[in-house]
């Protein structure tokens, strides 16, 4: 029973830990992208982030336009779930520097994830309703086009066809296989990793 109510534990502190991870992520990936703020799908999610964002970004300043800011409350939020799934697992306190590397491989492994389903549902979406104006279709294009823009350079669309969504999916597949091996060598625990979203295959 006991480890029954653990387990209901863990997967609630990773249910909502993981959702707001992912506003987060969307919310760094807004302002890399600079996508349209006005957008209903993008003020749902700055409501969502603002609490703990701005008083993080008194503190933390952007660089080069990155939002710093985002990207230290992605890692926190990582870390305080790393280390309440491991309490709540019966494990103890976690090594706080251990987790904070778990916490940073587990960032990326959930923002490449991320920017892979977003892909296949942009191209799902492409041959079904290309012309579709849908507010979320249309921020999840501009979210992409950062990630697309410097593999057109290479590699430029052949015609009326785009190809580089085939090269971004081989690169990001590499990255996540290259991010496991690192957690395999950080001797990430199988409790840390299932907290986090990874490539669905």
């Amino acid at each position: 029973m006991v480890n029954t109510f653990s387990n209901i534990g863990v997967f609630i502190l990773a249910t909502i830990g993981i959702l707001f991870l992912f506003a987060v992520l969307l919310r760094f990936m807004l302002q890399l992208a600079r996508a349209d703020f006005y957008n209903p799908i993008s003020q749902g999610i700055v409501k969502v982030t603002n609490p703990l964002l701005r008083p993080l970004r008194k503190i933390v300043p952007g660089l080069f336009g990155i939002d710093m800011a985002s990207l230290v409350l992605a890692l926190l939020v990582a870390w305080v779930m790393i280390i309440g799934a491991g309490f709540l697992a019966g494990a103890g306190m976690l090594n706080p520097l251990s987790a904070l590397l778990w916490a940073f491989l587990g960032v990326l492994m959930t923002l490449i994830a991320i920017l892979f389903v977003g892909m296949l549902i942009s191209i799902v979406v492409s041959w079904i309703a290309p012309q579709s104006a849908h507010p979320a279709l249309i921020l999840l294009r501009q979210l992409l086009e950062p990630v697309y823009a410097p593999v057109r350079k290479v590699i430029p669309p052949l015609g009326v066809i785009d190809i580089s969504p085939i090269f971004v999916f081989i690169l990001l597949t590499v990255v996540d296989k290259l991010l496991v091996g690192f957690a395999q060598s950080a001797n990430m625990p199988q409790l840390v990793y299932n907290l986090f979203w990874h490539i669905p295959f």
